[in-house]
């Protein structure tokens, strides 16, 4: 997990100096001089920002603000091209255009050489990729941001793939993830539109989920977990891994020969079944977030490939979703209220799969929750189309202020995906049939009388606990009152600004000082006349005067520019 330190400290320091110097003149340079201006950034890096080029380039103006954003995010790296996958996911965040947009952000990134692989490789496993395998392709199939891979053959014969972590990848990411938890403290200071969202908190979810998608041993983990969910069943494939050859930057596991979903016509060609796929394919994924609670939340055409026998195999384990069971079941009850037209239930439903960013008007939500069924519920099941119900829904509870919870948005993202996929290959797929099953069996097994007795066990188990401890947390309270150890706290709200003008106040009047102090200085040394000379003047003291000069007039151009005479 990465550790995510303030950047006030870091700030101060000049830490990362180089790679904040960088971001801003790339955002300068695609014309966000706005958004930097507004998030008073120059308060915390004045030095060095005059330096930078604030004028964007002329071929860069004339695009949108969403394809600029788009450029900026390819333009400064792996960090900021995950951050914007992420987003491209995020409806509550960003508008529909931007959406748009960061979907189209592609992980490109050229290749490392083979010695730096080698370098891993004996770091992590102590041998050469020649003397594991009996063959090595030194030139990669693929090459992305997190790592690269190559294809190999093990003594056995068999045919794998090796993923090797791209050198220096952790650092790049802290590096950029201190200073994407800085700006997003900026944001909630300074834009009022993004307080509610919790910039901060995004930030650290995302580092959480780099953590996780940075270490292939979770990967390793998450490819045998996903097996055994689907063990026995012939409809699907799972690669195989090989745990005694994989590390934390190192996984190995078995090549597949299959068809890439998205080559329609040539699956067709060969006499596969696309409409049997695409069936397979939903259900899968169906079962994946309804029954097991852990799915494939990436299941885009590159990451499905299909196998003889109109076999399914999913690729790619670095991003996987996780719901717990009652999410499951709090999102279920709200589609089939939905579907079943239950007014009464719906709001309730709504508000407890999401998070509340402000006051809600729950007349409101109902009167348009009740919109959306008119939209939707008499149409022919075959006219409907789970991602655009999934999108409408997204964006209305975004106008009351609510939010989905993160593993909610990877689970609607999942089967959008899988949809669109799915009516690739079959356009006559109808996603919320297929579903209907799934969703059901999950209401019935609420009512089991095994799990009732299981839930009734545990709310028991829990209140006797909360009576059992009652007394020594009371007692506990009354002592700390007794003894005056009980103590309010408040938290001040906008003193950042604050701080960070008087750090700047407090920057100036040290810097007059030592510019008087230099101007003084360099005097007493020409009036003493001390050698060297130049033309008879003391070289030392006109050398204090050069220095004093620079320094006041970096001063007056600091002042001017924050047009504060």
């Amino acid at each position: 997990m990465f550790s995510i330190r303030k950047l006030g400290a870091i700030g101060r320091t000049y830490r990362h100096l180089n790679r904040y110097h960088r971001i801003l003149r790339v955002l300068f340079k695609y014309g966000f001089n706005d958004l930097v201006d507004r998030l008073h950034i120059d308060q915390y890096l004045e030095s060095g920002l005059q330096m930078i080029n604030r004028k964007p380039r002329e071929q860069v103006v004339r695009l949108s603000r969403p394809e600029r954003l788009r450029m900026v995010f390819e333009e400064l790296g792996p960090t900021f091209i995950k951050l914007g996958q992420l987003l491209s996911t995020r409806p509550d965040l960003i508008p529909a255009d931007f959406l748009d947009e960061l979907a189209k952000l592609q992980d490109d990134i050229p290749p490392f050489s083979l010695e730096e692989v080698n370098t891993i490789f004996q770091e992590e496993l102590g041998r050469a990729p020649e003397e594991i395998f009996h063959y090595f392709d030194t030139e990669p199939l693929a090459a992305a941001s997190i790592g690269q891979v190559h294809r190999a053959r093990l003594d056995s014969g068999a045919e794998v793939v090796v993923k090797v972590q791209r050198p220096g990848i952790e650092n790049i990411i802290a590096v950029d993830l201190e200073i994407l938890a800085h700006i997003a403290d900026l944001m909630e200071q300074y834009l009022e539109e993004v307080q509610g969202h919790r910039p901060s908190a995004i930030v650290h979810e995302f580092a959480r989920s780099l953590s996780r998608e940075i270490d292939f041993s979770i990967e390793l983990a998450n490819i045998q977990r996903f097996s055994r969910q689907f063990e026995g069943n012939p409809a699907i494939h799972v690669p195989l891994v090989y745990p005694e050859l994989s590390t934390d930057r190192v996984l190995v596991m078995e090549y597949v020969l299959g068809i890439k979903s998205s080559k329609v016509e040539v699956l067709a060609e060969q006499g596969y079944d696309l409409t049997l796929i695409a069936e397979r394919g939903a259900n899968l994924v169906m079962e994946q977030i309804f029954i097991h609670g852990f799915f494939h939340s990436d299941p885009h055409p590159g990451n499905i490939f299909i196998l003889p026998n109109n076999v399914v195999c999913f690729i790619d384990f670095g991003q996987m979703g996780r719901l717990s069971r009652k999410d499951r079941e709090d999102f279920t009850n709200l589609v089939l209220d939905l579907v079943a037209g239950d007014e009464r239930k719906i709001v309730s439903g709504v508000l407890k799969v999401t998070i509340q960013l402000g006051e809600v008007d729950r007349e409101s939500l109902a009167s348009d929750l009740g919109s959306l069924m008119d939209m939707y519920l008499y149409r022919p099941l075959e006219e409907l189309e789970a991602g655009k119900i999934l999108q409408d829904l997204l964006d209305l509870v975004t106008r009351h202020k609510l939010s989905f919870k993160p593993s909610l948005y990877q689970m609607m993202k999942a089967l959008t995906t899988v949809e669109g996929v799915g009516l690739m290959l079959d356009p006559k797929l109808e996603l919320i049939r297929l579903a209907k099953p799934f969703m059901r069996r999950i209401r019935l097994e609420r009512m089991q009388p095994g799990r009732i007795a299981e839930e009734l066990s545990l709310t028991g188990s829990a209140y006797i606990h909360l009576l059992r401890d009652l007394p020594e947390e009371l007692r506990t309270i009354l002592y700390q009152l007794r003894s005056g150890r009980m103590r309010l706290e408040f938290e001040h709200r906008g003193l950042k600004a604050l701080g960070a003008a008087l750090d700047r106040v407090s920057n100036r009047i040290a810097f007059a000082i030592v510019l008087a102090a230099l101007i003084v200085g360099s005097s007493l040394i020409i009036l003493s006349d001390i050698p060297p000379h130049w033309h008879s003047i003391p070289i030392i003291g006109l050398i204090g005067f050069l220095v004093a000069g620079i320094m006041g007039f970096w001063l007056l151009l600091s002042i001017i520019r924050h047009g504060r005479m």
